[in-house]
């Protein structure tokens, strides 16, 4: 699907097309951190016991609630994209 556009607006984005942005906005900052922390790592500006607090508690990489979150929008689009193409079918 392609995006709609709003004359006034510009265009609006489909829920495939945030969750992209989304996504990649959530990789940049986590490279950005990353970088940061080699950064403190080299100059000497981080302990070791942050060091063993931080390799002690992982972030998951996508809980419960993450992949719920998802599903919910795969079945919105899936709704979007039946009711377009019953509307398309009927013209």
């Amino acid at each position: 699907m392609g995006r709609m556009v709003n004359a006034a607006a510009g265009p609006i984005r489909d829920v495939k097309d945030r969750l992209i942005i989304a996504l990649y906005a959530q990789l940049k900052a986590e490279r950005h951190t990353r970088e940061a922390l080699e950064d403190a790592i080299r100059s000497g500006a981080v302990s070791s016991e942050v060091l063993e607090a931080i390799a002690g508690d992982p972030v998951p990489v996508a809980s419960g609630d993450d992949l719920a979150a998802i599903e919910r929008v795969i079945a919105i689009d899936r709704r979007r994209r039946q009711t377009l193409s019953t509307v398309l079918h009927e013209e």
